[in-house]
């Protein structure tokens, strides 16, 4: 890796997007009562028993010698248990959610990917693999492959998503112009705003919606272990200021996890069903997929 970055400069290190402080934009304002956005995202990754670890290995993944066959086995729970627990909850308040897909699982979760679709959800590309990173060591043609394989494996099953989130969330300096160049029309690895901001890429726009890694279930349950009471009360106090700032900043939004084998925990869905029931009573929060939520800001304002 080269000792000094070329792109250094005033303002941002990148020339994706524009570099401006957030209230010298004007307010944005969406149909109807709505004042701010939340979207929902559930991850439905493949973590491999022998992860490969390069360039370095998922958050998620193996971390005992092999075969660590309890992490496995929880990463599995969450794929046959928690994640139809998540599904019920959604589906009894009627909302609707971005599944972040890995490509691998399309195969070999078929009935799941079925369910999902039924039910109007969003469906996402989420790369290959936890074990398929997208990084700066990856060539140009290395990486494209990547993506290629990704979008003929949803292509198989009949579906074309618009919305692209990268494994570990993790991108090389290709990886944007990639992604556009497939098709993809939006993003959730970037977080750099409260409303989405349109990426410059060598094939058109791609618009980042902010799904914040501070709300992470993974890194607040397990990573940070704070208790679920935490985690309600911080996605809810996201949610209210957003609210409280319409006035003076306009529409916002932001993004949250539920992780199939953390939030499907049996122990844990009363603090699920706790934060869904408390963000419908938000009367003036739209919370939805990415996808809708990205149309809904979008619209000009009646």
């Amino acid at each position: 890796m080269p000792d000094t970055y070329e792109h250094r400069r005033y303002g941002n290190d990148h020339d994706r997007y524009g570099w401006d402080y957030s209230a010298r934009r004007a307010p944005l304002r969406i149909g109807g009562e709505v004042k701010a956005g939340a979207f929902i995202v559930v991850p439905l990754e493949f973590f491999p028993l022998n992860p490969s670890g390069k360039p370095f290995l998922h958050p998620g993944a193996m971390v005992t010698p092999y075969p660590d066959l309890r992490h496995y086995t929880t990463r599995d729970y969450g794929l046959r248990v928690g994640v139809y627990r998540i599904l019920k909850e959604l589906e009894s308040r009627g909302l609707k959610a971005t599944f972040a897909v890995n490509a691998l699982l399309l195969d070999y979760c078929a009935p799941l990917i079925d369910r999902i679709r039924a039910a109007g959800h969003e469906i996402a590309a989420h790369g290959l693999s936890t074990d398929h990173i997208h990084h700066a060591g990856l060539s140009l043609d290395e990486e494209r492959h990547l993506i290629s394989e990704t979008c003929a494996r949803f292509d198989a099953h009949g579906l074309r998503p618009t919305t692209w989130m990268s494994p570990a969330r993790t991108q090389s300096f290709n990886t944007p112009d990639l992604v556009r160049e497939a098709g993809f029309t939006a993003c959730l690895d970037w977080e750099m705003d409260q409303v989405p901001i349109a990426m410059k890429t060598n094939h058109g726009a791609l618009d980042c919606l902010p799904l914040l890694n501070e709300l992470n279930d993974v890194n607040l349950l397990t990573g940070k272990r704070q208790t679920e009471s935490e985690w309600v009360a911080q996605i809810l106090a996201a949610a209210r200021l957003l609210l409280d700032e319409h006035a003076r900043r306009g529409a916002q939004l932001f993004g949250f996890t539920l992780t199939p084998y953390v939030v499907g925990q049996p122990f844990r869905i009363h603090a699920l069903r706790e934060l869904l029931d408390a963000l419908v009573r938000q009367e003036q929060l739209l919370l939805t997929s990415a996808s809708d939520l990205l149309d809904a800001f979008k619209q000009p304002a009646e």
